[in-house]
């Protein structure tokens, strides 16, 4: 019967994790040259390979890889550990990301917003380092990873894992550092360059309402949060519409509307359904170069914007679109 769950999967699922992986260590390798012509393209090399890798972890997280959903539970923590986002456990990434999908809404565990908002001073300078293209935002969101297990009750079990995930990480990259010190500036460009990558796409795809309900039961009222509500609050951010194949950049994501209309396709799929289901003219579709000048427009002004459901983004085609930061599904709060 094979490993993989569909046939059609062998050939794109084994060139995406070999990508994955090889990138990620072939990228390694360069940011560690005494090369600065190797850096760079290590760096672009290291940081793509983890956006792959990311958007695998959350082929696993929907069981669309393997035949065995325990195999897509390794190899999706596997791939947690490769972006870096490993001190969140696979399952709590998984059950976050389903609270999504079920309840049609941004589930956290807390909104960062109101709670920065206290902080005026501190807003300053997390908005001065997102002027600069620093996505502070997101490291702060990736540092609450350390905190919530010390905070939340419910969180208290993932203690022990925080901090044997920080001493591995921290030892690992001190070996590293000592080898080749330069890998404690290009690891962290890679990494970022990860962060704008996933949250360009995070941010333009829903106008979803924003429940902090992630550690209760769902607070979405499924009379209002119904099928009708998501397909008018999601949104279509592919790379190209002319050049199918530069969505694989984000292995697919952009089809966005196709993916929670069947959370269960594959990645690799799903380009044909977003055909069988909207044709050549899906309404929610925003042109890639109009999102990428609202990323940049917007950049300190996301920071504690909270789009409204049902926001009229589609009369500009999103040229007006402010976005959200902090719903990524590599944290689990």
């Amino acid at each position: 019967m094979g490993i993989f769950r569909y046939s059609d999967g062998v050939l794109p699922n084994t060139l995406a994790f070999t990508y994955a992986i090889g990138g990620y260590l072939l990228g390694f390798w360069l940011i560690a040259k005494p090369d600065l012509w190797l850096n760079l393209p290590g760096v672009l090399l290291l940081g793509h390979s983890m956006v792959i890798a990311a958007y695998l972890l959350h082929e696993c997280a929907h069981n669309t890889v393997f035949r065995d959903n325990a195999v897509n539970a390794r190899v999706g923590s596997l791939m947690n550990w490769l972006t870096g986002s490993s001190y969140n456990s696979y399952e709590i990434l998984r059950r976050k990301h389903f609270r999504h999908h079920v309840d049609r809404a941004d589930v956290v565990a807390f909104d960062f917003r109101p709670q920065l908002a206290r902080y005026p001073r501190f807003v300053k300078l997390i908005e001065a380092l997102e002027w600069a293209y620093i996505p502070a935002a997101d490291l702060f969101m990736h540092a609450m990873s350390l905190v919530v297990p010390f905070v939340l009750p419910s969180r208290r079990p993932e203690r022990a894992r925080v901090l044997w995930v920080l001493a591995v990480r921290a030892s690992v990259f001190a070996l590293i550092a000592w080898h080749a010190p330069r890998v404690l500036l290009f690891y962290p460009l890679a990494w970022m360059l990860m962060l704008h990558v996933l949250r360009f796409m995070d941010a333009y795809q829903h106008t979803f309402t924003l429940f902090d309900t992630l550690e209760q039961g769902s607070a979405a009222n499924p009379t209002k949060y119904d099928a009708a509500y998501e397909f008018r609050n999601t949104f279509t951010n592919i790379q190209s519409v002319k050049y199918p194949w530069l969505n694989l950049v984000t292995l697919n994501f952009g089809y966005h509307n196709a993916h929670h209309e069947k959370p269960a396709e594959p990645w690799h799929r799903l380009p044909a359904l977003h055909a069988q289901l909207y044709g050549d003219h899906c309404s929610q579709i925003l042109p890639f170069f109009n999102l990428l000048s609202a990323y940049h427009r917007y950049r300190t002004q996301r920071l504690l914007n909270a789009d409204p459901d049902d926001l009229d983004v589609l009369s500009d085609q999103g040229k007006t679109f402010i976005g959200v930061d902090g719903v990524s599904f590599l944290t689990g709060h």
